[in-house]
């Protein structure tokens, strides 16, 4: 099987391909520039170097959230317009999810993905089976002392927001670091998890490709703000 993978959930684009669980091909960018410059260009590269084209992929990876609003609207319109053609199944990977499966080992991993005002959209898995140990949620960053209180194996903190969890819990016992150049997410990660979904029947056709943003939007949340003072005023 032939998986394309893109993860455009934060600041770095990323591509992979993975044939038959055997990585061929990944780039990791964090060269500043926006998705919509650089996703398309990777994914081109990425085809050409292992002699591919869309004809040959199996099944298309994405994230589908949680993450930068307009990060992943570009990378799902940019997979549903390689998908659509052929009807390709395609899989909306959970964004922490596939930063957990690009770590392994003995621990449990708490992936932290930077959502501001001092909150994380944070899940946690084991290390070793990959089990959920903490759903997807966006959560104030200092809300997860008790689950690392809690926690009975060593702690590891993945994603851009995992320099808030360790401003906040570095010297709590069973902490360790993750340097940071390996925090970041990996398209691997994605086809990874893109591969478990289509194993468990959960691929979806292109066009049922969402988002799964976990809060609304600052303009949407503003908009409900204005909305409800309004409301006030009347019953004033």
């Amino acid at each position: 099987m032939n998986i394309l993978a893109v993860d455009t959930a934060g600041k770095t684009a990323g591509v992979a391909l993975m044939q038959d669980g055997r990585l061929l091909y990944e780039v990791y960018f964090d060269g500043g520039l926006t998705h919509s410059e650089t996703l398309l260009p990777l994914i081109d590269t990425c085809l050409k170097l292992c002699r591919l084209t869309c004809a040959d992929i199996d099944l298309f990876g994405v994230n589908a959230g949680p993450g930068s609003f307009t990060g992943l609207r570009i990378g799902l319109a940019a997979v549903k317009g390689l998908a659509f053609p052929r009807n390709t199944p395609c899989a909306p990977v959970s964004t922490l999810e596939a930063l957990a499966a690009g770590h392994v080992g003995q621990g449990t991993v708490l992936c932290a993905l930077d959502a501001r005002r001092g909150q994380v959209y944070s899940a946690a898995f084991d290390l070793a089976t990959h089990a959920r140990l903490l759903e997807d949620d966006a959560r104030a960053a200092g809300s997860l002392a008790d689950f690392v209180k809690n926690c009975k194996k060593p702690l590891f903190f993945v994603g851009d927001g995992a320099y808030l969890c360790y401003n906040i819990y570095s010297e709590a016992e069973g902490v360790l670091p993750v340097p940071p150049a390996l925090r970041g997410g990996r398209a691997a990660g994605v086809a990874l998890a893109a591969q478990r979904m289509a194993g468990a029947g959960l691929a979806v056709p292109p066009e049922a490709l969402l988002p799964d943003y976990h809060r609304l939007s600052q303009a949407e949340r503003e908009r409900a703000a204005r909305l409800a003072a309004g409301q006030n005023e009347k019953s004033e």
